[in-house]
């Protein structure tokens, strides 16, 4: 009985050594990442650069844009037909016109707002919401209140008149400089909500003691923006810039809405370009031309910010 025991005991140790012994085989290899990114990854090539590689295929071709009509490949002759364009040019020189008007008042206009909301004043909550709200509206519910209010007998006529500047009323849309100049005031209006909000954030990350030793050194409110705040905000400015030369790029919806790319192609862009050349006149082949110079102006704009804001940290 004894014997039989022991081995009873000697055996459930065994067990229990066995089960606590470490493992020496070989662990099975963990998965790696790629099934993780393979969404991403089918996204992006499928989607973005199959885009871009078809559509760069489409501009050699003079084609109707239609499936079963037949299409004939005509090399770089869209890209030669571009360059001689006024049209096309004549959009790139208003991109230019828009992005430096535009950059420039919203960041002005941002960073001052963002400044007065970091002093103390009351229902600032409010304000800010007011400010930011144009932000989130769709162009399209906007571009018909200020076609009315842009109109020849629109309210902002009206308003002249009555406080007696009736002398300066005129079709705001229907001329070449003011056309373009209400576009650009509806973007201002539309985007400078954002650009408040990242100066904003931007100033909250300024230490208190930095201000306060600027005030116990003398500094003035206007001396403190200038040679501390907006330094430090320098960055924001930069990613603003970028954001601002693609979207400069990209602008359409306003001009379409709002002028219709008009009169006689003063407010016309890129991008109204484009639709106008591929949906109204079925003109696919250079359509697409136009969309790989677009693409080529706003990757190398990007990058040409990317530069001068190296080389402005460097100096």
């Amino acid at each position: 009985m004894s014997t039989l025991t022991e081995t009873l005991v000697t055996a459930g140790r065994s067990r229990r050594s066995a089960r606590q012994a470490p493992r020496t085989g070989r662990k099975s290899p963990s998965p790696g990442g790629l099934p993780w990114i393979l969404p991403a990854l089918a996204l992006v090539v499928g989607m973005i650069y199959f885009s871009i590689g078809y559509t760069g295929y489409v501009s050699t071709l003079d084609w109707n844009g239609f499936i079963l009509s037949p299409s004939e490949s005509v090399g770089a002759d869209n890209y030669v037909e571009m360059f001689g364009d006024p049209v096309f040019w004549g959009a790139i020189g208003h991109t230019a016109i828009f992005f430096v008007v535009t950059f420039t008042a919203q960041t002005v206009i941002g960073f001052v707002f963002a400044a007065i909301m970091h002093s103390r004043i009351h229902l600032a909550p409010l304000y800010k919401v007011i400010i930011f709200v144009p932000t989130v509206l769709a162009p399209a519910t906007m571009a018909p209140v200020f076609r009315l209010i842009f109109d020849a007998n629109g309210s902002f006529n009206g308003i002249l008149s009555a406080i007696g500047l009736g002398s300066l009323t005129q079709p705001w849309l229907a001329g070449n400089v003011t056309a373009m100049a209400v576009v650009m005031l509806v973007t201002i209006w539309q985007w400078t909500g954002l650009t408040f909000i990242l100066f904003y954030a931007a100033m909250s990350q300024i230490e208190p003691e930095i201000l306060e030793a600027a005030r116990v050194d003398g500094a003035g409110n206007i001396r403190t923006l200038w040679s501390i705040v907006w330094p430090m905000c320098r960055g924001t400015a930069v990613a603003l810039a970028v954001l601002g030369v693609i979207g400069a790029l990209k602008t359409f919806d306003v001009p379409y809405l709002v002028t219709k790319a008009g009169p006689n192609h003063a407010t016309e862009f890129l991008g109204t370009y484009i639709f106008q050349t591929m949906v109204q006149e079925k003109h696919f082949g250079y359509a697409a031309a136009i969309s790989i110079a677009l693409l080529v102006l706003a990757i190398g704009g990007g990058l040409l910010m990317n530069r001068i804001n190296r080389s402005s940290e460097g100096a």
